[in-house]
């Protein structure tokens, strides 16, 4: 392989990876599948136009002792695959659809528990009536400049959707900066409405004290700040589990 081609796929390489680490969790699964796809067909053309193709029957015939042995284990293994996948289809089938609402006067966003996507729209102002997935980088940051002037919450509910999806990658061009929020958030009381606080924890009204605590523990796996999460959401989701299990 000449140093062009060489260089060519190294540069390939890196845009890949960079651009899967800027996708939102609930798209890498799907991109990864796509990739591995994309890869073998690579691999299959790069073989023929070389003339190598013959490689393939070559590493196919070396597999064969192997997947001789395999495949008794892998039929024996049947049953326990089956009933592991029933269980783990049992378990997503009790949190199915499970969805938080987190509201401000400007946006508001959800979060699938299941994958952690998180979505967004507009509800009042310039972009009323928007989502979140369809704005471009310049009417981002006119509607953070319009949050942080009208409502507090709605700007910092969009800076976690901005760092959900973006990471770090949008504060450069964010030249305001997000201090006056910062500063106005720390006047902010936090104070919820039970109705409030069961859309944020995505329960149903009356749920038990269990459902309330398992909601809480599913929220903060996925957006607690040690994990990359926003520590604005994770106030929010502990102040709602506070509320709800002081009616208990």
């Amino acid at each position: 392989m000449n140093p062009i081609t060489l260089m060519f796929l190294l540069v390939l390489v890196s845009g890949v990876l960079l651009y899967y680490r800027r996708l939102p969790a609930a798209q890498r699964g799907p991109f990864r599948i796509k990739a591995l796809v994309a890869l073998a067909l690579f691999g299959v053309i790069f073989l023929a136009l070389t003339h190598r193709l013959y490689l393939i029957g070559a590493l196919f015939a070396l597999m064969l002792p192997l997947l001789r042995h395999f495949l008794p284990w892998l039929l024996r293994s049947l049953p326990f695959l089956a009933g592991w996948y029933r269980r783990r289809q049992q378990r997503q089938s009790s949190t199915g659809g499970q969805r938080s609402r987190v509201a401000g006067e400007v946006v508001e966003m959800e979060l699938d528990h299941d994958s952690g996507a998180m979505t967004g729209q507009v509800l009042t102002g310039p972009m009323a009536g928007r989502d979140l997935a369809d704005l471009d980088q310049q009417e981002f940051l006119d509607l953070l400049s319009y949050c942080r002037q009208t409502d507090n919450d709605s700007a910092r509910l969009l800076e976690s959707y901005l760092d959900k999806r973006f990471g770090d990658a949008w504060r450069a061009d964010d030249t305001v900066g997000h201090t006056e929020s910062e500063q106005a958030a720390a006047h902010h009381n936090g104070a919820l409405s039970d109705a409030e606080a069961y859309e944020i924890l995505g329960l149903e009204d009356g749920a038990d004290r269990d459902a309330i605590i398992q909601a809480h523990r599913r929220l903060m796996q996925k957006l607690h700040p040690d994990h990359g999460g926003s520590a604005y959401l994770a106030a929010r989701i502990n102040a709602a589990r506070a509320q709800l299990l002081d009616r208990h």
